[in-house]
């Protein structure tokens, strides 16, 4: 197994461009938060404060685990603490898509903007594949192995253009279809990951192992990217149920 500490330099485009897509995410959370809560109950100065809590939070959330990651507090080496980041991930993403929060979000963006931000999968793809050739992450991790999430994030353009032009009547089928292939494809990649990685359920034994992530700024693919990707998707499906039961039609349509 390849140790993180003995993985390559990344160069200086891979290491700004996982800074710069973290950074931009949580802007973009921040920005949705105000402008869902102007656009469904509250006045600017209401969601101005709540837009400061959003973005205090997501400082709070990316410093943690930016430090856990500088002082080698996350590894895979027992007591496995890289492990415990997972569930926080996913208990966080569930915070965000089902609270009262999640319900303004759903509610207050418009369906094209729900789905067309899912699009950053395509930088984060793109990201990924380089980290690939340069050295730190297995094959199997990228569009050129195991991973076709970029399908996601190029879908999500598409997509959020044909709902766009149809406004009031945007398809719900085809809104569905598209987040029920994102939540797969998603699904996919974590658990290749998660088989990649340097622990008793390890599956992919060529390296280098899927150490790359316990550290900085390559904790945020868990931390932020894959946090944003499955909250969107929850994000959704919530639009789509509280849509006048529209959930349930998409199914019977799918």
């Amino acid at each position: 197994m390849t140790p993180a500490s003995t993985l390559p330099t990344a160069s200086t485009g891979l290491f700004t461009g996982f800074i710069a897509l973290s950074v931009a995410l949580a802007a973009l959370f921040t920005a949705g938060v105000y402008w869902s809560s102007v656009r469904t109950d509250a006045t600017p100065a209401v969601a101005r404060r709540r837009a400061t809590i959003a973005a205090v939070a997501a400082i709070v959330w990316m410093v943690a685990t930016a430090v856990a990651a500088a002082r080698g507090l996350l590894h895979f080496e027992p007591p496995r603490t890289m492990i415990a980041l997972f569930p926080a991930v996913f208990a966080l993403a569930a915070v965000i898509a089902l609270s009262p929060l999640g319900r303004r979000l759903a509610t207050g963006l418009p369906i094209a903007v729900l789905v067309g931000s899912q699009s950053f999968r395509v930088i984060v793809e793109l990201l990924m594949h380089r980290a690939y050739n340069e050295g730190l992450m297995p094959v199997q991790m990228s569009y050129s192995g195991r991973n076709f999430d970029i399908v996601t994030g190029l879908t999500a353009i598409v997509v959020a253009l044909i709902v766009a032009r149809q406004g009031a009547s945007w398809s719900r089928p085809l809104v569905f279809a598209w987040n029920t292939l994102g939540v797969a494809l998603l699904a996919n990649i974590l658990v290749v990951a998660v088989l990649s990685a340097p622990t008793p359920m390890r599956r992919f034994t060529n390296e280098p192992a899927n150490v790359w992530i316990t550290q900085f700024p390559w904790v945020w693919l868990p931390a932020v990217m894959v946090l944003a990707a499955i909250a969107g998707h929850v994000l959704v499906y919530r639009r789509l149920a509280l849509d006048g039961g529209v959930l349930r039609k998409a199914i019977s349509f799918a």
